[in-house]
């Protein structure tokens, strides 16, 4: 399985301490244990700026920065090695692990941290931490500064400046290294292969959760612990859903499926949408709005490169979805002015695309100084246009309604332009009707 190499870890913490203040001081905690209900746990996952800068999986842990530090810049908080615990929960890093295996210049126990803690800040000028992320981790943080201020009259110096880390962190992780873009496509490669086999898989009786499970089965069996968020199978009318989740409904012949699913491999997502029919043949209104989509996807490709904004990608997808959508009577007037009106949108209500990383709305200003942001390379993002015909939509003829179509892959801006993560799964129409019916000949 591809991960993130040490030694990234550790060139991501200098980055970071090269952009501090001198005689500062960072503290990010890791992520919560979730309560699914009573005494049961969600499946546990990092915070994804913990999980940059350190690849340390284990919750109850605290980073510290401390750029100039003589006895090590990097301090990690966490749990001790804990026979009993351990044979209930599984292994533990402990302090050793933690210097040995994740590259801690000194560690101490979670436990000590109320001791320990506050003589790290004292004398400090400014604090950087994930403020307002985590109300409880902000109150701790704050008794950790009052202990400083107590002993303000004994000559303890308590910090002067509070600083979200946000905009150094979130900035830096916009930016995809060559690992980190490695291990992107080994997550994309996982996804493609999930959508194909269940295109595969489908038929008309089925329900939506039958595909999610063939998803589900192709994530895991690739190496994938979790999906990168809720995968959405939505057939039929379900497809005008954005963002469905349901799940059970029935798989019915002559309607289309929208899935819309994707694995994490390291914490890093893939995210993927494809819509097909149901029966394995598009009608000719699905085949004529699914081309559109696809039209309209080829377009913002072509607008995405180094020093072209970010909207010129979604304005490409506009023009496309707009022009066709006339062209195919389900809007009158002037191209040019339903896109200024944004009569479009009762189609195409949402963007083009999202950044992509450890979150899957990855983190990263979209504007700067109100201008929308140049791309560059190693930037990623999603590419995903869609046209939704609601089924009560009165506006348009009956064989229209009900349709939905997104079409969405995974980019990396390059020195040239852009290169698909996503492109092992099939999306043109002679495509995908030809790996439908090569599956339902080899099932008969």
């Amino acid at each position: 399985m591809i991960h993130i190499p040490k030694a990234e870890y550790s060139r991501r913490r200098k980055a970071l301490m090269a952009q501090m203040e001198p005689n500062s001081i960072a503290i990010l905690p890791a992520a919560a244990v979730a309560i699914r209900n009573r005494d049961v746990e969600h499946v546990y996952r990092q915070d994804s700026d913990f999980q940059y800068l350190s690849g340390f999986p284990e919750p109850q842990a605290v980073l510290v920065l401390m750029p100039g530090r003589v006895h090590g810049e990097y301090i990690l908080f966490c749990r001790e090695r804990n026979v009993e615990r351990e044979l209930w929960d599984g292994l533990r890093a402990g302090q050793e692990g933690a210097i040995r295996d994740y590259g801690a210049d000194d560690a101490f126990p979670i436990t000590d941290i109320d001791d320990i803690l506050p003589g790290l800040i004292e004398g400090r000028d400014r604090v950087y931490s994930a403020m307002g992320s985590n109300p409880e981790f902000d109150r701790h943080l704050m008794d950790w500064i009052n202990v400083i201020r107590s002993k303000a009259n004994l000559g303890a110096q308590p910090p002067n400046e509070y600083v979200a880390l946000d905009h150094l962190l979130h900035d830096m992780r916009l930016y995809k290294s060559a690992a980190e873009v490695k291990v992107m496509r080994e997550a994309a490669r996982i996804s493609a292969q999930a959508h194909v086999r269940a295109m595969q898989a489908s038929r008309p009786g089925l329900h939506e959760f039958s595909l999610e499970a063939e998803l589900d089965y192709e994530f895991r069996k690739g190496g994938a612990k979790m999906p990168a968020y809720g995968s959405i199978v939505a057939a039929g009318r379900n497809s005008c859903i954005l963002h469905y989740q349901q799940n059970d409904a029935v798989l019915k012949d002559g309607d289309l499926v929208l899935i819309d699913a994707g694995c994490e491999i390291d914490c890093y997502a893939s995210d993927i949408t494809r819509t097909w029919p149901v029966n394995g043949k598009y009608s000719a209104e699905q085949k004529a709005i699914y081309e559109l989509v696809l039209a309209a996807q080829e377009a913002a490709f072509a607008e995405i490169a180094p020093n072209k904004h970010w909207n010129q990608a979604h304005e490409a997808t506009v023009r496309v979805i707009t022009t066709g959508l006339v062209e195919l009577g389900l809007l009158q007037g002037d191209v040019d002015e339903l896109i200024a009106s944004e009569a479009y949108k009762a189609f195409y209500m949402h963007r083009a695309g999202h950044w992509l990383g450890m979150d899957v709305h990855d983190v990263g200003e979209y504007k700067v100084g109100g201008e929308w942001r140049v791309l560059e390379v190693g930037m990623a993002l999603t590419v995903e246009p869609g046209i939704y015909i609601a089924p009560d939509n009165q506006n348009v003829a009956k064989k229209w309604r009900g349709i939905g179509v997104r079409i969405e892959d995974d980019v990396v801006v390059t020195k040239s332009g852009c290169e698909i993560l996503t492109k092992g799964v099939p999306k043109t129409v002679a495509e995908i009707e030809a790996l439908m019916a090569q599956a339902r000949t080899q099932a008969a």
